[in-house]
């Protein structure tokens, strides 16, 4: 069986093996004047760029090679944070390169912070979706809430990949609290430490959700020193406990993470067995076992996007220190947009500690001739088989259909209606929520859920207002 795509990384020097990742490899290196247009485009008008890692690899190589006062790449959380730091730099405005759900929390996010004046654009008029957030409108998810808000002692952590409208009427059907790939497990292990008898109700992903239930039943099974290695107020007993009254969605996916499977992990635990092994938190329970076995021996991590390219990191920093040199393999267990940052950061480490004679291997799960011709002007030519989101295991692609959409043309296009002082530039605002729901707007309640994560990450604990929630329930 041919083996999967992969990409060597060395100091000066990347070595692509199969067309998926010679696709990839092709825009690591952008042409110079595209990458001056962009910039100066974005310094005269004094414009920042937030983008997301799973960026189309053409736009992402040349965003990555512009000056970071206006350009920042990074997971949805900090695409907002990053959006309000640039606002108070002085910059005038923000486009958002992600899907819709990721432009609506920058707005609302810029809002709570002072700067509404900063207005917020998208590269599409048209709506730009995600099947995760989708999940999160459909009846089942209603049907789910409310069997939540009939539950004494209910709260609800929500993933951040969902609307503002859908959070803010979460919120008022059930007390809530955003969550990310990164923060979920001390999010939902922090309710049960702080509020006796609660219920936490995770959506709307479900592999997530599979995957915490897992994590907990299988350190319960153990010690107390793992478990308080999960969260220091826990024992192996109480995660035991806790998991009793741990629900999650069961209808809901992402459909990038839904092609790491068991026919993936089998090839993975065949032939690249020597592997270090990167999965991203949303991906089916084959792969999050398969990581999280590899994680508890020092050669895996289980993440978000940011651990996982920390991870990548920081081993080649641990081998370049120890002038060991050789090849270190990763699998790379999440979208493979990730690759422009890998790239970016295994280059700069090796340049930094001049390991010439170290490299990294990124592994693409997925078929080395995954590459289609669309009859999209604008995709073009994209990363995955002919099928689009039919992509499969054995045949497949792991790149988003929608954070696709994201193009350098259509990013030239936005700026080309900016300088043509066009009437219309609000078709590519995130939608507004004029509406109120409950006598509050769902810009208002919506963003609560989000501030209430922030509360969390800085005092470690759920904030009264929302325990006090959750109690009267």
């Amino acid at each position: 069986m041919q083996a999967f795509p992969s990409l060597t990384i060395r100091a000066d020097a990347l070595i692509p093996r199969g067309s998926f990742a010679e696709s990839q490899a092709a825009f690591l290196s952008p042409e110079p004047a595209l990458v001056s247009r962009l910039g100066s485009w974005l310094s005269a008008h004094s414009v920042g760029i937030v983008a997301h890692f799973y960026m189309d690899p053409e736009l992402q190589g040349v965003l990555a090679a512009c000056d970071r006062r206006h350009v920042h790449i990074s997971d949805s959380l900090l695409m907002a944070d990053s959006a309000v730091a640039m606002a108070e730099a002085g910059l005038r405005a923000i486009v958002v390169l992600g899907v819709d759900f990721m432009a609506e929390n920058v707005r609302a996010m810029l809002d709570v912070a002072g700067h509404a004046g900063v207005p917020v654009y998208r590269v599409a008029a048209e709506p730009i979706g995600c099947s995760l957030a989708e999940a999160a409108r459909s009846p089942a998810y209603q049907a789910y809430l409310a069997k939540a808000a009939a539950t004494p002692r209910s709260l609800h952590v929500i993933y951040i990949n969902t609307s503002l409208d859908v959070k803010a009427r979460a919120h008022a059907t059930v007390p809530t609290i955003t969550c990310t790939s990164s923060n979920v497990v001390r999010t939902v292990l922090q309710a049960f430490a702080q509020v006796p008898d609660i219920h936490v109700w995770f959506g709307p992903d479900t592999y997530m959700g599979q995957n915490l239930a897992e994590l907990f039943r299988g350190v319960g099974a153990l010690d107390d020193t793992l478990a308080r290695g999960l969260h220091p107020a826990h024992t192996a007993q109480t995660l035991r406990s806790a998991l009793e009254r741990f629900h999650h969605f069961e209808q809901g996916s992402c459909v990038v993470h839904h092609m790491f499977g068991e026919q993936v992990v089998a090839r993975v635990e065949r032939d690249y067995s020597d592997s270090f092994v990167t999965a991203h938190f949303e991906v089916p329970g084959e792969m999050f076992r398969l990581a999280l076995a590899a994680e508890r021996v020092g050669r895996g991590v289980v993440g978000s996007t940011s651990n996982i390219l920390e991870f990548i990191n920081e081993r080649v920093r641990d081998r370049a220190k120890n002038r060991t040199g050789g090849t270190l393999r990763f699998i790379l267990g999440t979208e493979a947009g990730m690759i422009t940052s890998i790239v970016r950061g295994v280059q700069r480490t090796l340049a930094e500690t001049s390991a010439t004679d170290l490299e990294a291997e990124i592994v693409f799960p997925v078929a080395s001739e995954a590459v289609a011709r669309t009859d999209d002007p604008e995709l073009g030519i994209v990363p995955g088989v002919a099928g689009g989101e039919g992509c499969t295991t054995a045949g497949g692609c792991a790149t988003c259909p929608f954070m696709k959409m994201n193009s350098l043309d259509a990013l030239f296009d936005l700026f080309a209606e900016f300088d043509r002082g066009a009437s219309d530039l609000a078709r590519f605002h995130p939608r507004l929520y004029a509406e109120r729901f409950k006598d509050r707007s769902i810009a208002e309640l919506g963003g609560e859920p989000i501030l209430h994560m922030r509360s969390l990450g800085r005092s470690g604990v759920l904030s009264d207002p929302l325990v006090q929630q959750v109690l009267l329930r």
